[in-house]
């Protein structure tokens, strides 16, 4: 009873073309590959629930993404659940854009903050069509998927913590309001600063203090097969892959480093990365820059440091997978209970106030004047001129937010909490900060809780930040109204709710397991 049966599979998802980059406001277009995007996707199974969990080398999933890939999963194999797929973003900043072609309001979203090839002129510029690149993605996804159903094999699975330091608190806190310096630049980009700067200058005199601290934790589940030899494994990291997040060729980030490290001492296995809460953290030291430079250069013997901290973090990551699979394949069980639990919550809104919805018509007016570039190169253009759209876009999303929530006051969202024994996994569609992840976990019955961010969701948009309470109070990049669709009382309706399901599930009677 209870038997698990357990399936793998990934896919390259790598393009040639020139296709947008999204994560930066201006467009990159790619030139190159430096490693392979990927999916990967792993089926646990016990007979009367199962879990599909599905990443992929992207920084966000927009609106379409996972409905296209349910609908091609459901046409392969119709007897794969597919509401029971937990798709995720790694948040890497060089993956290819899924986004519609048509523009911000074809994307079918209203949470695009960056620019899209049909909203800006880009003669002289090769981009790659978006819709095409979601076509082949949502595909190889699904075909990844009913192979990874197809092979499910009997075997079993085990899990562990370790601990490696992969992130950094990015919101550096001062004691003054840097909107009331003297020069201070506003704007709907970078431009929302009050006490906290995402990415802050730490030299500062007025520097006070970073807003969060970090999560060290690395959360684990392995497989093995029948004989016990290992398989794979899920690694759960708080921390957004963004090493790389200015190169303008494609890239997977520290993930690749990460896999290649962990292959190289553990055989060709499969590896899933899921990002666990890290809305306000990221991989980069900020007060410390010279002695890391130093480091790297006498350790690595190299002088791009993101490429070298890429390395690091690899490093520290396989031995925590190591390390605890040292230990935790002494406890290998092959029946467990599943019971995965998926539903809709409806969260409260960052609501929009009168005095800024106005700011916005002002400011979107104002965009609006400045004509696009045409003299310079095709590159330079058609960076200034995506950057111009993009400060546009941000002020559009906030008049129609301004006009849904008098209606809509609540924001959906698809809600996965599962049980695997005594581990559970729960996500949000949202980079969320790290309070509320550690308000679930510490609420969560379970012996581990894993925390899985950025969830595509079904007929509607991923993405966007979560912020706290005290970052709502420091204003800054990522806890703004441009930034936050759903408020800081929202964050703590979405703990309150996971926390509840985590609760009924734990209560489930537990078979005993093998």
């Amino acid at each position: 009873m209870n038997e698990l049966r357990i399936g793998w599979a990934t896919r390259d998802v790598t393009t040639d073309k020139p296709i947008n980059i999204p994560g930066q406001f201006h467009m990159r277009i790619s030139e190159g590959v430096m490693d392979p995007l990927t999916v990967s996707t792993l089926v646990v199974d016990n007979g009367s629930d199962l879990v599909v969990f599905l990443s992929a080398d992207l920084v966000v999933i927009r609106s379409g993404l996972l409905d296209d890939v349910r609908a091609k999963v459901a046409e392969l194999n119709p007897g794969i659940p597919v509401e029971k797929i937990l798709m995720n973003a790694t948040h890497t900043h060089t993956g290819a854009s899924h986004y519609a072609d048509g523009g911000w309001h074809a994307a079918k979203d209203n949470n695009i903050s960056t620019a899209l090839p049909g909203e800006v002129p880009h003669e002289g510029v090769e981009i790659a069509s978006g819709d095409e690149y979601r076509d082949f993605l949502s595909t190889q996804a699904a075909e990844a998927i009913c192979e990874a159903y197809l092979t499910r094999a009997p075997g079993g699975i085990s899990y562990g913590y370790g601990y490696a330091v992969v992130s950094h608190s990015r919101r550096v806190v001062y004691f003054d309001d840097t909107s009331q310096r003297p020069g201070a630049v506003v704007n709907s980009m970078h431009g929302v600063n009050g006490n906290a700067v995402m990415y802050g200058d730490t030299a500062d005199d007025q520097f006070s203090h970073y807003e969060a601290g970090a999560d060290h934790f690395v959360n684990l589940l392995y497989t093995f097969d029948a004989a016990g030899t290992l398989t794979g494994a899920v690694i759960n990291v708080p921390c957004p892959s963004q090493n790389s997040e200015g190169e303008s060729r494609l890239s997977a980030d520290y993930w690749h480093d990460v896999r290649t490290a962990i292959r190289q001492r553990h055989g060709d296995i499969f590896v899933l990365g899921q990002c666990a809460a890290g809305g306000d953290l990221s991989p980069r030291i900020l007060h410390y820059r010279q002695a890391q430079a130093r480091r790297f250069k006498l350790k690595y013997g190299m002088e791009k440091t993101e490429l070298a901290a890429r390395k690091d973090i690899a490093e520290r990551v396989a031995g925590a997978f190591s390390e605890v699979l040292d230990w935790a394949k002494k406890d290998i069980k092959t029946a467990l209970p599943i019971s995965h639990v998926v539903e809709t919550v409806d969260l409260s809104r960052r609501l929009i106030t009168d005095e800024e919805h106005q700011y916005a018509v002002e400011g979107l007016e104002e965009l609006n004047r400045k004509p696009f570039r045409t003299a310079g190169s095709p590159q330079e253009c058609l960076q200034d001129n995506s950057r111009l759209a993009a400060g546009r876009n941000r002020f559009i999303r906030i008049i129609d937010r301004y006009q849904l929530q008098q209606t809509q006051p609540k924001l959906p969202m698809e809600l996965h909490v599962l049980r695997i024994g005594d581990i559970a996994f729960a996500s949000n569609r949202f980079e969320l900060y790290m309070d509320f992840q550690h308000r679930m976990q510490a609420r969560s019955p379970f012996e581990q809780t894993f925390i899985v961010q950025l969830a595509g969701q079904p007929g509607m948009d991923g993405g966007t930040y979560l912020c706290t309470e005290r970052g709502a109070w420091g204003r800054g990049y990522s806890a703004s109204m441009f930034c936050n669709v759903a408020s800081p009382q929202g964050g703590q309706e979405l703990v309150e709710e996971t926390v509840k399901v985590l609760k009924a599930l734990h209560a489930e009677d537990t078979p005993a397991s093998s």
